[in-house]
């Protein structure tokens, strides 16, 4: 067990004038390279000897002489304030020698969104890492983020006011950044009966005759969309519930349902499954992606190497 008491006693600049004098073995010559007096360094010397019970230097014909004692001391004093240097020395953080695991929680769009955007970079400059990607919708993920069992987290779905977004404003111990944008957009099959009758308009009405297929949130069933309808007294005709956006649209492409879904999303699939893509015939605001963290970690380089290559990758995403 360390003995507390000693430590207390023990100055650490002690230990670096020894070191300097049993190098230069001259008093003159130690207060030159410590920046301090003569005095100064004889009176370390003198605190020295008391500390250590021994003389340590004996007058010479020229300088001073180190003792056994001294002498013996040197290696382990060299080692000593080596570790000292290494222990107070800034981290560096070398990505490609890192073999460190990222966690980061996604909500399920940004799959597609942003992740093509800095996935390949990041592991061709850490190509050892590893990348833990887990579900937004998991529970507690903003105390996750605070007490460091998640590194980052990407949100970019709408959810009502008194949900997850608006909730980390008042979280103390996060920290964020907003990604980008992105709209909303209507997708239905290439045969779509509605797309059949040039005669009606595709406005709020015709929208909400219809059925809709919605995505399970992971709070809640209901879009930020659908609780701006209920505040005019109107609701959407929902004909199925799935619990991810790409069963979703494959049901799109194989019924009379309407999917509602983040452009960018929308605008990557519909070519492959034969969809046709619709304007939302009602006003929304933005859909903001934003990058959480917490901030006990703003300091850590790799986090911050990895934080800077998401923000950087995403700067010029743009879904509108």
């Amino acid at each position: 067990m360390l003995s507390l008491k000693k430590f207390t006693a023990l100055d650490l600049n002690l230990l670096v004038c020894l070191y300097v004098l049993l190098e230069e073995c001259s008093v003159t010559h130690a207060a030159r390279r410590l920046h301090l007096s003569q005095s100064a360094v004889s009176k370390n010397l003198t605190r020295l000897r008391e500390l250590l019970n021994d003389p340590l230097f004996i007058r010479a014909s020229h300088g001073m002489k180190p003792t056994p004692r001294a002498l013996e001391l040197l290696p382990t004093l060299e080692k000593l304030l080596c570790d000292v240097e290494d222990f107070i020395a800034p981290v560096v953080f070398d990505p490609h020698a890192s073999n460190r695991r990222f966690k980061i929680a996604l909500e399920e769009t940004v799959y597609t969104l942003l992740l093509p955007k800095f996935i390949n970079d990041i592991f061709t400059e850490a190509p050892n890492i590893t990348l833990d990607a887990q579900s937004w919708w998991k529970p507690n993920t903003f105390e996750k983020l605070k007490n460091g069992e998640l590194d980052f987290g990407i949100f970019g779905q709408d959810v009502k006011d008194k949900d997850a977004i608006p909730a980390f404003k008042q979280s103390k111990g996060i920290s964020s950044h907003e990604l980008c944008s992105d709209s909303q957009l209507c997708i239905v099959r290439k045969n779509h009966p509605i797309l059949c009758k040039s005669n009606r308009e595709w406005d709020q009405s015709y929208y909400l005759e219809q059925r809709h297929i919605q995505v399970r949130s992971g709070l809640d069933d209901h879009l930020f969309l659908d609780n701006i309808l209920a505040d005019k007294g109107l609701s959407r005709d929902i004909a199925i519930y799935v619990s991810d956006i790409n069963s979703a649209v494959n049901l799109c492409a194989h019924t009379d349902f309407v999917l509602t879904a983040p452009s960018y999303f929308v605008n990557n699939l519909v070519t492959k499954l034969d969809l046709v893509v619709l304007p939302l015939p009602i006003e929304l605001p933005s859909i903001t992606y934003t990058l959480f963290w917490g901030q006990h970690q703003e300091k850590d380089p790799s986090h911050r190497w990895f934080r800077q290559m998401i923000i950087s990758h995403c700067r010029d995403i743009t879904t509108m």
